[in-house]
């Protein structure tokens, strides 16, 4: 396998200092210890709750080639006989590689925040740049202090086109993670009232998330929801940072990137949309309506890095929604099946609104039911009964009639619901769990839909641990 640094370049990038024999290099790079893997270096990071000095046995024992550690620390190594580089700081060390890593590459360098989608259209660029070029993108929702320079650490200097995933949930955050990444395109999906406990107001969020115009490598692009009510500010704001190139993605008739018609199923969908004059029809293999908004964006990016728009179209019948994030699955009861929808990895007004859309365009099969599974939004503060409650009127609009909630936000909803939808309320999850577990049926089609903070990933775990996959069959 070849190597992704070699030890001297990672001692010249990091301005460390050699202890040991070390190595001629590393395959990769980790900061975990359970999942590090023969060959590659491990940075002791330590966190909020723990400190990965303590783990570097672990390592060791697990394959790492070399360790990178404090300097602070050192004594405490004494007994490892793995090669280290000693820093000051091992996560300013990584910053230090992460930003090197930038430097020696040739790619081209997309961005991606937003309040909602952001990792969606992170791995809808991944997929659908694929065809065109090496990819390396953020695992997972690596979109952190610690995630983006892990992630730009770990890009490979052949790279061709790298994608990074920008988050924050405070002012101030997203501009030194940019300055990082220096992406020639940057992509805002949309601006929500994510995490609105932590801003005044939702144009407060909007600021914070313009924040990533101020990395963009000279003559750089921007993307922008033709869309959202914030548009004006952000290009204005795009403006005021030296953006000269500033692009929009939308239903707006003065949109770059148009959505001319959308015709979605519970499945998949199509979508009919505009670039540079032309129309094109697009099939894509996941489905919901903000899936097609969020594949404007990154056709749109497709074409500002020079990548190939006609193979990128053609992956997009392919793509798959993600762990947590839309994945369905299809499982067996009684010799019959249900249908899982996991939207639970993150939950805000705007996403909860889009995956109730969602399960409304879903067919129960039979006497089967659509059921909201629905718990807490988190990080809204003292908006968080008002915001919980006027989840109401998109479940009625939806039709929805069989709604399952936990958690002490969700009791507002459970107050607004008119008497005619089915609700069934748990003040905590592992009770919902045991409902949910015990009180699907055949043809039922289950939506379920939180803030991943609240832990309903434990009532998928459950429901996909009891119901077995349904065979497909091939019809």
């Amino acid at each position: 396998m070849s190597l992704l640094w070699t030890s001297k370049d990672m001692i010249a990038a990091m301005g460390g200092r050699p202890f040991g024999t070390l190595p001629e290099g590393v395959t990769g790079i980790s900061i975990d210890s359970r999942s590090i893997k023969p060959g590659e270096a491990f940075f002791a990071i330590r966190g909020d709750r723990f400190d990965g000095h303590d783990f570097a046995s672990m390592a060791m024992a697990h394959g790492a080639a070399l360790l990178i550690v404090s300097e602070a620390r050192l004594p405490a190594m004494g007994r490892l006989t793995v090669p280290m580089i000693v820093v000051e700081d091992v996560l300013a060390g990584l910053g230090r590689l992460g930003a090197a890593a930038r430097q020696r590459t040739h790619a081209k360098i997309v961005a991606v925040t937003g309040s909602v989608g952001k990792t969606t259209t992170k791995e809808m660029l991944r997929h659908v740049l694929s065809p065109s070029g090496n990819v390396h993108a953020s695992a997972a929702s690596f979109n952190n202090h610690w995630g983006v320079p892990l992630t730009l650490a770990r890009m490979p200097h052949d790279t061709e086109f790298g994608v990074f995933e920008v988050g924050m949930n405070h002012p101030g955050e997203i501009r030194p993670l940019v300055t990082m990444i220096q992406p020639h395109v940057a992509i805002i999906t949309t601006i929500a009232p994510a995490h609105l406990g932590n801003f005044s107001d939702i144009r407060e969020i909007a600021a914070a998330k313009a924040e990533i115009f101020e990395g963009l490598v000279p003559g750089g692009h921007v993307v922008l929801n033709r869309d959202n009510d914030q548009y004006d500010f952000l290009e204005s704001a795009a403006k005021a940072a030296g953006v000269e190139h500033v692009h929009s993605f939308g239903q707006h008739a003065r949109a770059d990137y148009r959505l001319v018609e959308f015709n979605g199923s519970g499945e998949s969908s199509t979508l009919w949309l505009t670039i540079g004059g032309e129309t094109l029809e697009a099939a894509i293999g996941a489905p919901g309506r903000h899936i097609a908004e969020n594949a404007l964006a990154a056709l749109g990016a497709v074409t500002l890095v020079g990548a190939d728009l006609e193979k990128a179209i053609a992956a997009l019948a392919t793509l798959q929604p993600e762990k947590g994030r839309g994945r369905r699955h299809k499982l067996t009861i009684g010799g019959r099946h249900f249908t899982l929808i996991d939207e639970s990895y993150n939950a805000n007004p705007t996403s909860m609104a889009a995956a109730i859309s969602l399960l409304a365009a879903s067919s129960p099969e039979g006497k089967g039911r659509r059921i909201a599974v629905l718990g807490d939004m988190l990080e809204m503060g003292d908006h968080a009964q008002k915001m919980h409650a006027d989840l109401a009127a998109p479940l009625v609009a939806a039709g929805i009639e069989h709604v399952w909630l936990a958690g002490p936000e969700m009791a507002a909803l459970k107050d607004a619901l008119p008497e005619n939808i089915h609700v069934e309320y748990r003040e905590t999850t592992g009770e919902l769990a045991d409902f949910a577990v015990a009180s699907v049926g055949p043809g039922d089609v289950l939506m379920i839909k939180s803030s991943l903070g609240t832990g309903f990933g434990k009532i998928v775990a459950g429901l996909l641990d009891k119901y077995p996959a349904f065979p497909d069959t091939g019809r």
